[in-house]
């Protein structure tokens, strides 16, 4: 794909190149070069505990030797089971140290899935939070672990089974330094990340260290290059590091260019706000469900948010209406991107420098190939610009493939070309929009219809809270459409109401059939909502 075949371009800010450059180095070496470029700056915010970048090196040298010396050596895997928090950051680093790999588990998941998990990835090694020690000591047995590390905040400890350790108690053991371990950044694994398990068990998605490092560049040169970013500039660490779009844009990324992370373990809207006021960070990333949640306080102008001077909203589509209330409410532009674990995750994202465009996921970021293609009987072929189809990104990010599944791997990336399962369309400018997921998509007398366009009016309505919009079988048409809302706090409205309200902005086959008000909506642990929690539920049309 030459120039002329990525319109996007044009838009470039003036400081970025076509492609970006990558070093090829580790993520331990990229941190050690951070390390002795800040060393005295704070690197780690934690309520009243403060972490220079010399001080988390030590940390992480200490505890790379500690693992070294329980066995664990280059190519094993290092389960991470922890709320944001600093050790999350030097156990992670520690097995980067060693040419380990992170496991990234999250602290919701239940027995059954943290099982799977460790058994699917083999670790033999995993560090967790106090309080969920038990959980995965049931499991121990059916897995291959064999070193549990537990990391507790409180002064009074729980009794750990013979075999078991707390963090800090391995740290003050006197033990031999690491050896050095040589890594090969585009060969060898840095993370495995579990996806979803939309489409059947989940899987570990493997990340190299290369993948990683282009993504944090790629990021780096196209949102905070074309803008000045004060020295240790002070970032939002809200979003899970579990996640990969938190672990990418906040965890590496903030280490790259020298900030200070204020680390909150879990989002909880008035202690976020609280800390905004207090901190008044830089730089502000969040999933919608966040921004919905800072939008439904009435105080929301009086906690300093327009001083911050980059927000960013991820993870899953934004809601006009929700964009337009923040932005309006704290005076500062909202840019919206997309990603998936796949990816490590940024492929697209609004530019800091040019105005928004509403409803867009942005342009690609610099080094990635985008198109969008439709299937045919001769394969897949790119539609015309505007049309909608699956969108398809090639580039240095995209995953090694999934964890001991060729056969998922092969599925997923053709020619090198990862099928992200997501359509969109990209209009003359190259601004791309994610029209829906591929399988969400309904089918209703013959006509496709996308989940997200329903949405989007039922948003509009100003009883309405959240929405999720599903198919649902029907004998005449095949699939109709249902949508399940929740209700602002004090707001009235009739299921009935909000059915004759969306048929005046849809077409028929379009506007749902069926509405359920309910309580709460499902989400993932970062907060998004879970379309295919409602769509697997037994039918019930109402």
């Amino acid at each position: 794909m030459d120039r002329t075949e990525k319109p996007w371009l044009k838009y470039y800010h003036p400081k970025l190149n076509e492609f970006a450059t990558v070093e090829n180095i580790s993520l331990f070496k990229m941190f050690k070069n951070a390390v002795e470029c800040y060393s005295n700056d704070t690197a780690l915010t934690f309520y009243d505990k403060k972490f220079t970048y010399e001080e988390v090196a030590g940390i992480v040298e200490k505890f790379a030797a500690s693992l070294h010396n329980l066995g664990f050596k280059k190519g094993d895997r290092l389960s991470i089971m922890l709320p944001n928090s600093p050790h999350y950051i030097f156990s992670l680093f520690a097995a980067f140290r060693l040419g380990g790999i992170g496991v990234q588990v999250n602290p919701m998941y239940v027995e059954r899935e943290i099982e799977h998990v460790l058994k699917d990835s083999g670790s033999e090694f995993i560090v967790v939070f106090e309080a969920l020690y038990p959980r995965v000591k049931k499991v121990q047995g059916s897995s291959s672990l064999k070193h549990i590390i537990v990391v507790g905040f409180e002064q009074n400890k729980i009794d750990l089974a013979d075999g078991d350790f707390y963090f800090d108690s391995l740290l003050a053991r006197e033990v031999e330094n690491a050896p050095k371990v040589d890594i090969v950044p585009e060969e060898d694994v840095a993370v495995l990340q579990y996806t979803g398990g939309t489409t059947g068990v989940s899987k570990g998605v493997m990340l190299t260290h290369k993948n990683l490092m282009s993504n944090i560049e790629q990021v780096n040169d196209f949102i905070f290059k074309p803008i000045e970013v004060p020295h240790n500039a002070k970032i939002m660490s809200i979003l899970p590091m579990f996640h990969i779009y938190g672990l990418t844009c906040n965890v590496f990324l903030g280490i790259h260019v020298g900030c200070n992370q204020i680390i909150l373990p879990r989002f909880d809207v008035q202690e976020v706000m609280e800390t905004v006021k207090r901190e008044q960070p830089f730089q502000f990333s969040a999933v919608p469900t966040m921004y919905i949640g800072l939008n439904s306080h009435p105080r929301l102008e009086e906690y300093g948010f327009d001083k911050v001077a980059f927000f960013n909203s991820g993870g899953a589509a934004m809601p006009i209406e929700q964009l337009h209330l923040f932005e309006k409410r704290t005076g500062c532009k909202l840019n919206e991107g997309f990603g998936l674990s796949e990816a490590s995750p940024v492929t697209h994202n609004n530019p800091t420098f040019l105005e928004r465009r509403v409803g867009s996921i942005g342009l690609p970021l610099p080094s990635l190939e985008a198109k969008i293609v439709r299937e045919t009987d001769e394969g897949f072929t790119e539609v015309p610009v505007g049309e909608a189809g699956e969108l398809i990104v090639k580039g240095p990010q995209v995953m090694k493939g999934y964890w001991q599944r060729p056969e998922d791997t092969a599925e997923a990336i053709k020619d090198g070309w990862l099928y992200t399962g997501d359509i969109a369309r990209m209009d003359e400018d190259g601004y791309f929009y994610i029209v829906d997921r591929k399988k969400d998509m309904i089918i209703a007398s013959g006509y496709n219809v996308y989940p997200r366009e329903i949405e989007e009016v039922l948003y509009q309505h100003e009883a309405v809270q959240e929405v999720i919009v599903v198919g649902v079988p029907d004998e005449y048409r095949g699939e109709t459409v249902k949508a399940f809302v929740t209700l602002k706090a004090g707001a009235a409205v009739t299921e009935e109401e909000l059915i004759l309200y969306a048929k005046q902005f849809l077409a028929p086959y379009k506007a749902p059939k069926f509405v359920e008000i309910r309580d709460e909506l499902p989400k993932s642990s970062v907060g998004k909502l879970l379309r295919r929690k409602l769509r697997d539920e037994p039918v019930v049309k109402n």
